[in-house]
């Protein structure tokens, strides 16, 4: 029976270190289906997710949907943790290393037990390896145990520093595009001086930044799960709002930057798409995609735009406008459904009120 244990903790040991070499130090998207990093948050997000949508109250919900990143975070390492030291107590054990254990019956306990002293440093020295081959073993799993916190504590500023990153951006939408962000209200906003150049440089920013997401939510899928600091903002909206605000620019509005709006969408719609399939998240069929912009309210769209004397073309415009929102609408609303993230309205309710101008001690409109 023991000697099964040798291979069996050999693999644990192997499979852990190729997990966290994933997971912090590989730079890219890893295609593998069966990881042990995605199973993990596949299996514990969807008890959080099925508590949190029966919490009616919007902002309570979205407070304990903020734990689930940042604790998830102490628990992979916990479970890294916890089967490294598995893994080398199967190692002790079944390769019958003898040790020194004061005159204790040795057992699995007691290899268990030297594991977990040996991975933490504790250095009690109350039971040690006797022989060189289990001494050396001992050495080998301090520096995994060392170099896997070495790791994880340099992973963590690089993972905060692109969060912190992702959400100045959506921070500095609040005066831009409303709040909750609207691609309707992006438009009225920029439109300033009889041009759109505003909306150009704005659609620039948000080209490099939609990169930037796409680079850091492929590498560290954890951020997916980070949530913004108000109720009413989320990375997933914001790039919601900025693909509505390209499609509505591409089907011909007047005097709009029209090529910087191709170059905004097809980067923000690959990065809508490249985090749903890391997210293991098939697009919803358009046909069974619930209506965000019904023809009542495209006639209100263009009567908003208008007033502020932009104009659409005439005749076609709802066709490619539906034609373009398929490109990303399926994604998105995949994500938004399993990731709890509501999308943003094509126009603002009349009842909204810009984040800036709330406190709590009052509004102001």
């Amino acid at each position: 029976m023991r000697i099964i244990g040798l291979p069996i903790g050999l693999i644990l040991i192997a499979t852990i270190l190729w997990d966290t070499f994933e997971t912090i130090i590989l730079p890219r998207r890893v295609t593998r289906r069966v990881r042990l990093t995605s199973l993990f948050y596949r299996s514990a997000w969807k008890p959080s997710s099925l508590i949190a949508r029966g919490i009616r109250n919007a902002r309570r919900r979205e407070q304990v949907l903020s734990l689930f990143g940042p604790l998830s975070l102490f628990v992979l390492l916990m479970i890294w943790a916890a089967v490294l030291i598995i893994g080398y107590a199967l190692v002790y054990w079944g390769s019958h290393s003898q040790v020194i254990a004061a005159g204790e019956p040795v057992t699995f306990g007691t290899y268990l037990y030297l594991s977990g002293a040996t991975f933490f440093t504790l250095g009690y020295g109350d039971v040690s390896p006797a022989l060189p081959f289990g001494r050396f073993v001992s050495v080998v799993e301090t520096a995994n145990g060392l170099g896997l916190f070495a790791v994880v504590i340099s992973y963590l500023p690089v993972l905060y520093q692109s969060f912190s990153k992702r959400e100045t951006s959506i921070s500095l939408l609040d005066a831009r595009a409303g709040s909750p962000s609207s691609a309707v209200e992006l438009l009225r906003r920029h439109r300033s001086n009889e041009n759109f150049d505003e909306l150009k440089r704005l659609l620039g920013e948000w080209e490099r930044w939609s990169a930037e997401l796409l680079e850091s939510h492929l590498s560290y899928p954890v951020l997916c799960y980070f949530r913004s600091q108000h109720d009413n903002q989320s990375w997933l909206r914001a790039i919601t709002t900025v693909l509505d605000s390209c499609a509505l620019v591409m089907v011909g509005l007047k005097d709009g930057p029209a090529w910087q709006a191709r170059m905004t969408f097809a980067i923000t719609r690959h990065a809508v798409v490249d985090i749903a399939q890391v997210l293991k998240r098939m697009p919803i069929r358009p046909e069974l995609c619930p209506e965000r912009l019904s023809d009542a309210n495209f006639d209100r769209l263009r009567s908003i735009l208008a007033r502020s004397d932009i104009e659409l073309p005439s005749e076609g415009v709802e066709k490619r406008l539906r034609e373009l929102r398929e490109m990303y609408e399926p994604y998105v609303f995949a994500l938004s459904d399993l990731l709890l993230m509501p999308l943003p309205p094509w126009i603002l309710p009349e009842d909204a009120i810009d984040n800036w101008k709330t406190s709590a001690w009052g509004r102001i409109q």
